[in-house]
């Protein structure tokens, strides 16, 4: 039976994946792998089908999820040896790539399935096409893979960045405080929050301005309760940090907030208002982007009130995508954590925020 690996994307909402399966089903083709992909625009269902002989082919089972709803379907041929669990062939290319660290690039070719691989020059231009992907290696070198047919996704990337860096040498560990400069010369410390910020984060709450904590909240909301605090310091929640001054009052929390969809998390943050403008929401920012990718994160989030343009300014010129959403009034942001741009892919426009 000839076994075909289908990608298509879809809207992010339930019962869409089991329209998709009907429509194959109907077709006859067998589900023998299924994932599930966060890329620019949506959510990209991959499935690995076998078919009976004399069954539905690849342009039939394409046309298929396009009826049933998904967007630039691909169907390429597939090999039974790619019927493997994908945490264990990742372990075991990792386990390959530590013994022969020389084969990083075919390594990486057979995670991603990619059809060529070679070493580049990470200060090379990179290529455009959402067929091409650049996977930094250090600081100089870099491993270009292309992959005609099949567009690489921004899961995948985060995969090969992923490998890469459990393979580079152990550098030396992060403090869990940071000291940061701020634009006019001032040092502030950034470090994860703990439960006895609580007295302190509500005193920021309260010098900051009701416009703030509305574009923050999108509503006047005073402060966060004693609950909400405690879901910030657990690290199942995500990721809470606070900026402390150089009096040790807090000016700031920005949060890493777990989302269901896979690779992605939200992003918020809230600057008091005396320390907006020099800089330190854009510490914060480009603070959780770095955490994030260490987390093997494909994609951040935000939204934010369309009037907030100080903060739609400032995610966008990190690489984010605005794109509005179904409450008026509303937009979603998008940061892309593998270092491509829209244009890159391929495509077009793409948690709470606040100044």
């Amino acid at each position: 039976m000839p076994l075909l690996r289908i990608r298509t994307e879809i809207e992010d909402s339930p019962g869409r994946l089991a329209v998709l399966t009907a429509a194959l089903a109907r077709r006859g083709a067998n589900i023998l792998g299924l994932s599930v992909q966060v890329d620019t625009e949506g959510v990209v269902d991959e499935f690995v089908v076998d078919v009976p002989a004399g069954g539905a082919g690849a342009a039939e089972l394409t046309a298929a999820l396009e009826a049933a709803g998904g967007v630039r379907t691909v169907a390429v041929p597939a090999r039974p040896r790619e019927l493997v669990d994908e945490p264990t062939r990742a372990l075991v290319l990792a386990a390959r790539l530590r013994a022969e660290p020389h084969t990083l690039p075919e390594v990486l070719a057979e995670l991603l399935r990619a059809r060529g691989a070679a070493w580049t020059n990470a200060c090379d231009a990179p290529e455009s096409g959402a067929d091409v992907l650049t996977v930094p290696v250090g600081q100089r070198r870099a491993v270009r893979l292309r992959r005609p047919g099949l567009p690489f996704t921004a899961t995948e990337a985060a995969r090969a960045d992923a490998l890469v860096r459990a393979v580079l040498p152990a550098g030396e560990p992060r403090p869990a405080s940071r000291r940061v400069p701020l634009r006019d010369g001032t040092h502030i410390t950034v470090r994860p929050i703990e439960p006895r910020d609580a007295a302190a984060v509500r005193a920021m709450h309260e010098r900051c301005s009701l416009d703030s904590r509305r574009m923050r909240y999108f509503s006047a909301k005073p402060y966060p309760t004693s609950r909400a605090i405690a879901r910030f310091c657990d690290p199942a929640h995500g990721l809470t940090l606070v900026a402390e001054g150089p009096d040790g009052s807090l000016l700031a929390m920005a949060h890493l907030i777990h989302v269901l969809d896979p690779g992605v998390a939200e992003l918020a943050f809230l600057v008091e208002d005396a320390w907006q403008g020099r800089g330190l929401g854009r510490a914060l920012a480009a603070l959780l982007l770095v955490l994030g990718r260490e987390r093997g994160l494909v994609e951040m989030r935000a939204t934010a009130l369309s009037e907030n343009a100080r903060v739609r300014r400032l995610l966008t010129s990190l690489g984010g995508r605005t794109r509005r959403t179904e409450e008026p009034g509303i937009v979603e942001v998008r940061l892309r954590l593998d270092g491509r741009t829209a244009a890159d892919t391929g495509a077009g426009a793409a948690g709470k925020m606040a100044r």
